[in-house]
């Protein structure tokens, strides 16, 4: 959840962008300040200059990419095992060609003393993500109804009411002031 400061912040990069683009479409030459590849440059490229040619993603352009791709590897979501390990030969080769020191030799070591909770590819997102027992109130009240074993009422969370189980009238939970 974002801080009210980095909520202005985005405030202020969004409306500082606005004016340059403004200015841009007006003549001006404000220069870009990424040095990273545009959509069009990163769209013109072979699929063999990605890590992932069918997903497209990570291109191996230059040393910069290079570390990018191997430090962004265990993000790229939806490919298999099989997968990953032609993308690290692939960032592996280009490391070569750039001169990029690599230290790990398979790309399963990149978990480790890091990102020790990345899922496996056959892992499904389902097994991994936890809900919250405030998240199943909200979806299921009766999930959070509790029954006393003693006297055979339930108690709802959500209202806070009573019922009984010999008969449907409701009574306040909470004591009266």
């Amino acid at each position: 959840m974002a801080t009210s400061r980095q909520k202005e912040a985005a405030r202020e990069n969004i409306a500082k962008a606005r004016e340059v683009q403004s200015e841009r479409a007006h003549g001006a030459k404000i220069p870009r300040q990424t040095r990273g590849l545009s959509t069009a440059q990163q769209d013109k490229l072979p699929d063999k200059d990605f890590a992932f040619p069918k997903e497209r993603k990570e291109p191996l352009v230059d040393a910069r990419h290079v570390r990018n791709a191997i430090a962004r590897f265990d993000q790229v979501e939806g490919v298999t095992d099989a997968e990953r390990d032609k993308a690290w030969k692939r960032i592996l080769t280009a490391a070569k060609k750039y001169d990029v020191a690599v230290s790990e030799a398979s790309w399963h070591d990149l978990a480790e003393g890091g990102n020790d909770s990345m899922p496996s590819a056959k892992t499904s997102a389902r097994a991994v993500r936890k809900t919250s027992p405030k998240a199943s109130a909200k979806t299921s009240p009766k999930a959070s109804a509790k029954t006393s074993p003693k006297t055979g009422t339930k108690t709802s969370a959500k209202t806070g009411t009573k019922t009984s189980a010999k008969s449907s009238t409701r009574t306040s939970a909470k004591p009266k002031s």
